[in-house]
């Protein structure tokens, strides 16, 4: 075993993932390379700030996640979130959060996968953070079109009024700075459908972590 190495995922691998590089938004975390941040726009007023680990699609970046996802490496989740644990957030995120939320998946594709991805970093982070998770907090209301390959414009329309927050998870969520967990950010549309369905259902702020984010246009 190489120094460094833990978990399923080999030392060798984590070098090779790339890094999302600074200088980075303080608020979307997207690099600016010195521009203005246009990465912002994707996000609603709701939205106070979205972190990532790392940029996919990307060959390793890519290979945890499909690893995690459809192979069944469950235990991945344990170094990526590690990862995801280090990102630096503004220092009112860090004292206002209160849980986690896990991105959820439809409830047929849960089934055949055995487990959700996003529930698995959340549960591994929660450990680093020491913030509960609370799964029920957000649930899909109707199946999606998977959105891999979907336009922007597709991607939002594919799952507006997708996801709902049951009456029973209302109560304690209701003025609460909540960070939604997920493995990827692309559009940021799946994220934001959840964060506008948690801030209509009385959450005050949202924020978001992933470990891969992929690059908008004009990101080297």
């Amino acid at each position: 075993m190489m120094e460094g190495e833990d978990g399923v995922v080999c030392g060798r691998c984590w070098t090779r993932v790339a890094w999302l590089p600074h200088p980075q938004c303080p608020r979307c975390g997207h690099p600016t390379e010195g521009r203005t941040c246009r990465w912002c726009a994707l996000l609603p007023p709701f939205v106070r700030a979205a972190r990532s680990v790392c940029w996919v699609p990307h060959e390793t970046g890519s290979a945890i996640v499909h690893a995690l996802k459809y192979h069944e490496w469950t235990a991945a989740a344990a170094g990526m979130s590690a990862r995801m644990a280090r990102l630096s957030w503004p220092a009112d995120v860090v004292a206002e959060r209160a849980a986690l939320v896990p991105v959820p998946l439809a409830s047929v594709r849960e089934r055949e996968r055995g487990f959700n991805q996003a529930e698995r970093l959340a549960m591994a982070l929660a450990g680093y953070w020491r913030l509960p998770v609370w799964p029920g907090a957000i649930v899909r209301s109707r199946r999606t079109r998977t959105q891999t390959r979907l336009t922007p414009e597709e991607r939002s329309a594919n799952v507006r009024h997708a996801f709902s927050v049951p009456d029973g998870a209302r109560n304690r969520l209701r003025g609460r700075h909540l960070l939604l967990v997920d493995d990827v950010i692309t559009t940021g549309a799946t994220l934001n459908a959840c964060a506008a369905a948690l801030f209509d259902a009385g959450a005050r702020t949202l924020s978001y972590v992933t470990f891969g984010r992929a690059r908008a246009s004009g990101d080297r």
